[in-house]
This record gives structure tokens, sequence and C-alpha cells, in this order.
């Protein structure tokens, strides 16, 4: 079976997909990443070969987050993802996307959602197709409408008659390693031995990621080694000099606890900049997630998809603080449902809550006995390699 991958440039819609990728090589299939240009060593890192397609433009790129400024987030999200994931990269991608179709001949396509020029290519071509999760929940009402002009013009720049576009999104299946008391909807299909679920027309199967193994990396010592470690990072793409000071609030805020403090700052901004750090804090630009979680009494992000189910796999309590995507929102939302985390809106204005919600899931064990229970549910999930035997049955359904 030959299985193409199709991904936009960005770590938290790749990640989710790499495991299903190297699951499907494992079990001697093969596997190329359609990607962009510039994202050629995330895929490579990653042992997977990279098939590219053109970048966007820039600069219309960086006029159209500057349009974003001031907008409220619902307003912002809106443009984005019409904007920027179905005009300007999807644009850019349908080209090199369509030869890749027509020339490797996938069997299957498998796509980060946010990567439009797969949905109307495999469409256009006959070709089945899966998106995988890269947040919690489908796709709702108001992000459709933010898609439909976009993607009519991207159905016409590929020859594909123009169809609703709730018709053409509900045409691929998913696949989610949510756990479905995070993810909405009861199972069905029970009989089949997979979790399938959802309606006819559009099924998600839920999978078990494995984490791997702990390093032996040692951590350098700082503060307390008795005291309860609390995670704190807000994902690869906030952090930057404009917003250092958010990092310093959250750690003033956190000094006055009797904890320890571990941030990672991620790739754009460097640690030093931060300083000085409150003794009970060290800062790092990025430390393997894997090797945090086991230690970690409570976690503070952003509501991003790859931490948040990291820490949900894990059976670790979260605090919250939406920034600037929906999927934010509804990640907070969903774990404040399960009594597994609490939120704090309104950031930075409202960073010194933080110190006051995580003090709260340390305080009341019933948040990580929540918390817990949902790494329980994942864990009784099927594995990864189930995602492989699913297109393997949609591949000869066809």
């Amino acid at each position: 079976m030959r299985v193409l991958f199709s991904t936009t440039a960005g770590l938290g819609h790749f990640l989710p997909m790499v495991p299903i990728a190297q699951a499907a090589l494992a079990a001697g299939h093969q596997v190329v990443v359609a990607a962009p240009e510039s994202f050629r060593s995330a895929v490579v890192d990653a042992g997977l070969e990279h098939l590219p397609f053109a970048d966007p433009d820039g600069e219309r790129m960086a006029q159209t987050f500057r349009s974003i400024d001031g907008r409220s987030v619902e307003e912002s999200n809106r443009v984005v993802i019409g904007e920027v994931f179905v005009r300007l990269d999807a644009q850019a991608a349908l080209p090199g996307v369509t030869r890749t179709i027509a020339s490797w001949r996938p069997d299957v396509v498998v796509r980060d959602p946010a990567e439009f020029a797969s949905l109307v290519a495999a469409a256009a071509g006959g070709v089945p197709q899966v998106q995988v999760a890269i947040g919690l929940g489908p796709i709702g009402p108001s992000i459709c409408s933010a898609l439909t002009a976009p993607l009519e013009e991207l159905c016409t720049r590929a020859g594909l008659e123009r169809e609703s576009v709730n018709d053409l999104l509900a045409r691929p299946g998913r696949l989610t390693s949510v756990p479905a008391s995070l993810d909405g909807g009861p199972l069905w299909g029970a009989a089949t031995g997979r979790h399938r679920e959802g309606s006819e027309g559009s099924p998600t199967w839920r999978y078990r990621i494995d984490e791997p193994a702990a390093s032996d990396a040692a951590f350098p010592r700082w503060g307390d080694p008795e005291a309860p470690l609390v995670y704190v990072t807000f994902g690869s793409v906030v952090g930057g000099p404009r917003t250092a000071g958010f990092y310093t609030g959250a750690l003033t805020a956190l000094a006055e606890l009797p904890i320890r403090v571990l941030l990672t700052t991620g790739p754009g901004l460097d640690p030093a900049a931060l300083d000085p750090v409150p003794p009970n804090a060290l800062v790092e630009r990025w430390r393997r997630q894997a090797d945090v979680m086991p230690l970690a009494s409570a976690v503070v992000g952003h509501g991003g998809f790859g931490t948040t189910m990291t820490a949900v796999r894990a059976g670790v309590p979260q605090v919250v603080t939406p920034l600037f995507a929906a999927d934010n929102y509804v990640a907070a939302s969903a774990l404040v449902g399960a009594g597994a985390g609490l939120q704090v809106l309104g950031l930075p204005e409202t960073v010194g809550e933080v110190a006051v919600e995580v003090a709260r899931l340390l305080s009341d064990t019933a948040y990580r006995e929540r918390a817990e229970a949902l790494a329980q549910q994942m864990r009784a999930l099927p594995s990864v390699a189930s995602c492989v035997d699913m297109l393997v049955d949609l591949v000869g359904s066809q």
C-alpha cells in the first residue's frame, strides 16, 4: 500500500501524524510526506521521505497576520483558517500536491486537517482520504462558514466541480488519539473490535499512542527537590522577544508557591532573556516531554494539542490558559468538564491567577484522580498499528 501524508509547516500539525506514518512503515507499506519545502528538516528528522510543495508568499502571509492585530479571537481564527490555511497555504500547495498524487499514485491520503490542498486534490483524483486530528472535536459550523468562499475557489483551481463545503469536509474519516469522553459522541461499531464512531459518512477511529521510555538524561538541581514539579509550556510558537514579559509574569506568580517550576520557552525565545529567574524555577528552551511528565504534579499550558494530550496520557492535571487559537479554548473547556483541569482566561493580564489555580490542583487530589481516569481510558484504546489496519481496509473497500 502507498500512503501519502500531507501537512502544513507546523510541528503541532505534523507530529500527531508521525506515529501513524512510522507504524505504516513498520508494517511494510510505502510512505511519503508532502509538505512545504521549508519543512523538509522536520520531515527528515522524523525518519520519513519528503516530497516538497511550494511555500506561500511570505509578504502576503505577513500582511494577513498584521491584519488581525487587535481583532477578537473569533475574528482572528476566521481569518487564519480562511485566508491563511485555505487561500495562501493551499493555493500555493495545490500544484505540487496534485502532481504528487498524479505521479506517485497513492492508495490513500492521510491529511493534516489544515492542509486543504490535499483535501481537494485527493477528491479530484478519486483517492480515498482520512485526516489526523490536531485538536479535540470535529470541525464546527463557525469554522465551516469561514471555509466556504476560499474552498470553492480552491475546488475551481483543482478542476473539481463545486460541491457544498459540508459535503467535501464530511468525506474524510478522522483518526484521533483523544478519548471519547473528551471528544464527544458514543462509540459504535464495537463488534468490529475497532474504536470507530460518528456518522456513516464521517467515521472516527480512536487509537493509543505509547509514550517513548523516559531517557536517563539527568535534570539539573534547582529549588527544593522534595517540592512538587510544575511543568510550564506555551508551545513552540508563542515564545519570542515580544512575549518575554508573559513568561516572566508566570514565573513571578509561581515563585510564591512551594513548588519547583520547569518552564520551556521554545525555539523563539532565549531563556537568558528571562533572567533573573526565581530560585524555584528552571528555564530551558526545550525538554522532551516524555522525560518531564512522569515527574510532574501539574502542567500549565495554552491548550495546544501536543502538550495537552501528552499530559492526559500521563494522567497529569492541567491549568489551561488559552491564548490565540479556537482549539485552545476547546481543550480548556473539555478538561474543566472532565474535572481534570482548570482554566485561566484573559492572559497576560490575569497571569497572577495561574498560581491560584495551580495551588487548587495541587491541594485537591480529585483533579489528579480524574486525570488518571482519562489516562486509563487512553491506555484501553487499540494501538496505533490499528490505524494501519483501518487504512488497508479503506483501500480494499474502494
